[in-house]
């Protein structure tokens, strides 16, 4: 199982894979289980968004144990978590914004975690 960051500018936490791209982020999703998930939203110039992997995860209904959208998009992140709630799949937490620090530093240990 494995932890999947989404960014494209800042840097991936320890413990966690870095996605830099929605396609790379879904590929990600589609080839392993994934325990933590955190999104941004904005993803460069003319590049696929945080919302399209949102759309892609719902359709495929492979959604992670817990999702933080941690995107400083306000709109962007707004539209995520609406969607991600809306479709309520169940047993995921989906958390409106960042993970906190004691996460991250479960993940770069390994240690697991009870949500």
């Amino acid at each position: 199982m494995i932890n999947v960051y989404l960014d494209d500018v800042r840097p991936c936490p320890q413990g966690f894979v870095a996605a830099r791209s929605a396609e790379e982020c879904l590929l990600l999703l589609a080839a392993s289980e994934v325990n933590l998930l955190s999104l941004d939203f904005e993803l460069g110039m003319g590049q696929p968004n945080g919302l399209a992997v949102v759309h892609g995860i719902i359709a495929s209904g492979k959604y992670p144990k817990e999702i933080y959208v941690h995107s400083s998009s306000l709109s962007g992140r707004a539209q995520m978590v609406y969607e991600f709630r809306a479709a309520n799949p169940l047993g995921v937490i989906i958390h409106d914004g960042p993970m906190p620090l004691s996460i991250q530093e479960a993940a770069a240990t390994g240690e697991p975690r009870n949500a």
